[in-house]
């Protein structure tokens, strides 16, 4: 599968402050998370890729070509800020007519272009005649996320878009997103919010202090991470008897169990994982559910970022 954003030794400095450091990654089609604390370079990676910035040094392409000066190509991506600069006296139909006007399209099919970009948000039609001012915060996510798909584009950048919203919200937006991939859109989304990124997205790009971390699957940045222990939460039918018969073959470096579930501490992940079925199978105890916490994005973030 050819990638669809790639940057080699890609650096870029504001001054002496630094960006990006000499960054190195492919991003291929599907939906990528872009994830990193504040001040790891993630804006001024977006920055990059829709074109608002140039490289210090190294390269950095979009579907093979570089970004900077390139209208043909900026055409394709589609850009949602995080900050917004809109008039809260505008009506969302209203901008984003204006806004397809100034694209290019002819006047008469700019309200129909509006609409459909507003309906893909999943707006209600019964709010795009009313002003901004008015609008809740994920209403108002849902107008830019329109106005960053109304010309169809490929490529959809999406700088922290569920800021603010309530759990309801971020869910539906991410059901949106979901929608837009089923349509053939790639997606790169910057968020902190990092569970919900676990549940949207296919692969993952970590930076800190404007360096890249780890890019691929969750699989793929797991296997990058050495030297540490994994957190199982395990439900089963005897939890103190199953952790007493672990602690005997000296698998776990401590346990608790609470409300009838074992949670415990495995000295050896890899091991425990290949053979874990020969481990328990002395017990005696019926395994119901076993979850792997390190393996969440949230833990992986946490570790890579210390």
């Amino acid at each position: 599968m050819s990638a669809i954003i790639g940057a080699k030794e890609l650096s870029c400095f504001y001054g002496i402050v630094l960006g990006l450091y000499n960054v190195t990654f492919e991003i291929e089609p599907g939906i990528t998370g872009l994830v990193g604390p504040n001040g790891a370079g993630k804006s001024t990676l977006i920055k990059l890729i829709t074109g608002q910035l140039s490289p210090s040094s190294g390269a950095l392409t979009v579907f093979g070509q570089s970004p900077l000066n390139n209208p043909d190509l900026l055409a394709r991506i589609g850009y949602c800020p995080e900050r917004e600069q809109v008039s809260k006296e505008l009506k969302p139909l209203d901008w984003l007519r204006g806004l397809a006007s100034l694209s290019g399209i002819p006047w008469r099919n700019t309200k129909s272009v509006a609409q459909r970009a507003l309906s893909r948000a999943q707006l209600d039609p019964k709010h795009w005649e009313k002003r901004l001012g008015t609008y809740s915060k994920g209403m108002k996510q849902r107008v830019k996320l329109a106005q960053a798909i109304m010309h169809d584009p490929d490529l959809i950048v999406l700088d922290e878009p569920m800021n603010g919203l309530d759990p309801n919200g971020r869910s539906e937006f991410c059901d949106i997103l979901k929608e837009l991939h089923n349509q053939g859109k790639s997606i790169l989304v910057s968020s902190h919010i990092l569970h919900e990124l676990e549940f949207l997205c296919s692969r993952f790009l970590i930076l800190n202090w404007g360096r890249a971390l780890a890019s691929g699957s969750q699989s793929e940045i797991r296997n990058t991470v050495t030297e540490w222990s994994d957190e199982l939460t395990i439900r089963c039918s005897d939890p103190k008897n199953l952790a007493d018969h672990l602690e005997g073959q000296g698998l776990i470096r401590g346990y608790l169990v609470e409300n009838g579930t074992l949670k415990l501490w495995v000295l050896n992940p890899e091991t425990f994982f290949d053979n874990w079925p020969s481990f328990v199978s002395g017990s005696n105890v019926e395994i119901f559910e076993i979850k792997n916490s390190n393996q969440a994005l949230t833990s992986l973030f946490d570790k890579m970022t210390k």
